[in-house]
């Protein structure tokens, strides 16, 4: 059979094919050491569990679910954020559960886009961004951060820009791969400029509370409901990535749009998954507290592993990963990650998987123990 024409521009994705590799190595005898993936290795906390099992006996369990999610789960989420964020949301209107926030990028597009509009996508960033734009035919438009403005939008670039094909704005804060925090100013102007421009603005939000002591959502900004969407996610903070709970924020009229696409993809989130969801939304706030003291001991490891491997980083990033200078300029990040993994037996991720911009750096992820970490030192210094 003859595929459709949209399957030509996009790749599978590089996880997809590279952990293959990966899991081909290990079947040689090779103990690959996998720190390139943001998959938490620590487990939920206890009434998450235990939500989810109580739920298994509920007489609905087995039923298909609102598409909007239980009443109960909106109004977590609504709760949610207003304790950490300040924000107010209506959970009939302006709250809607997701089954991970990947799907919600798709869901979005499809809302959103026509063929032929564009697409403002952060480069380096997350690259379901890019894909998903082009399987709806849309056409991605990149703007490049720097690590010499720290890694916030350039706006005298943006200004400059034709503006009349472009529907949406992604950003990513705090972002995805170099943990940087946005400004204050940074979202103030975001918000100045999209709605000057006409354009939706989404901010991807799934990395706020890891090793973050200040968690910020752009709708916490005056005026940001009437341009901006917000994606948040439990699979990071929560340590529930398999569990695939997500959620998006914003205007009614906004979510009104996404749900007519929802509703005619899935039936439903499995009523367990929604009953832990509410549980981690409730969890005591000292759950942050010590998920990020074992998050802390890691990235003070990795920072080692880092230096070890010639490379230099932001102390102050926060969020899952390290993303770290390669030092030598005339190495090219997929090559040097290629030679780590059959030299050392260490997966790290290269920095272009994420765009041009990210030529010269790797990622390091922190969902691996101390003791693993301690091994890859090891055979660094080796």
């Amino acid at each position: 059979m003859i595929t459709a024409t949209r399957l030509e521009s996009v790749k599978e994705y590089y996880f997809s094919k590279k952990l293959r590799e990966v899991a081909a190595l290990i079947q040689q005898g090779k103990h690959v050491l996998n720190m390139g993936i943001g998959s938490p290795d620590l487990p939920p906390h206890p009434s998450i569990v235990e939500a989810l099992q109580a739920g298994l006996a509920h007489p609905k369990a087995h039923m298909y679910q609102s598409y909007q999610g239980l009443p109960e789960l909106r109004q977590a989420m609504a709760d949610f954020y207003q304790r950490n964020y300040a924000v107010d949301l209506d959970p009939n209107h302006e709250v809607l559960p997701l089954m991970g926030s990947k799907e919600g990028i798709m869901h979005i597009s499809m809302a959103f886009l026509n063929k032929g509009d564009e697409v403002l996508i952060p480069n380096p960033g997350y690259p379901t961004y890019s894909s998903v734009t082009q399987l709806v035919e849309a056409k991605p438009v990149f703007y490049n951060l720097t690590q010499d403005n720290g890694w916030q939008p350039d706006f005298e670039a943006l200004e400059q820009l034709d503006t009349h094909k472009i529907k949406i704005m992604w950003v990513n804060y705090p972002h995805m791969p170099t943990g940087a925090k946005a400004s204050e100013e940074t979202f103030e102007r975001l918000i100045r400029w999209a709605k000057k421009n006409e354009i939706l603005l989404v901010n991807d939000n799934p990395y706020s509370f890891i090793l973050n002591d200040h968690p910020q959502s752009i709708l916490s900004f005056p005026r940001a409901k009437e341009v901006a969407l917000e994606l948040n996610s439990l699979s990071k903070s929560f340590n529930m990535a398999g569990w695939r709970v997500g959620q998006l924020s914003g205007n009614a009229e906004n979510i009104q749009a996404v749900l007519k696409v929802k509703s005619n993809m899935d039936s439903g989130m499995f009523y367990g998954i929604q009953q832990g969801a509410i549980a981690a939304l409730n969890a005591p706030t000292s759950w942050f507290s010590e998920l990020n003291a074992t998050y802390k001991k890691r990235r003070n490891m990795v920072e080692h592993l880092a230096s070890a491997m010639n490379t230099t980083f932001d102390p102050n990033s926060v969020g899952l990963f390290v993303w770290a200078k390669l030092n030598d300029d005339s190495l090219a990040a997929e090559n040097y990650i290629d030679d780590i993994l059959h030299q050392k037996n260490i997966f790290i991720t290269p920095g272009t998987i994420f765009g041009s911009q990210g030529e010269g750096y790797v990622r390091f992820s922190l969902c691996v123990n101390e003791d693993q970490i301690q091994t890859a030192i090891n055979r660094m210094k080796a």
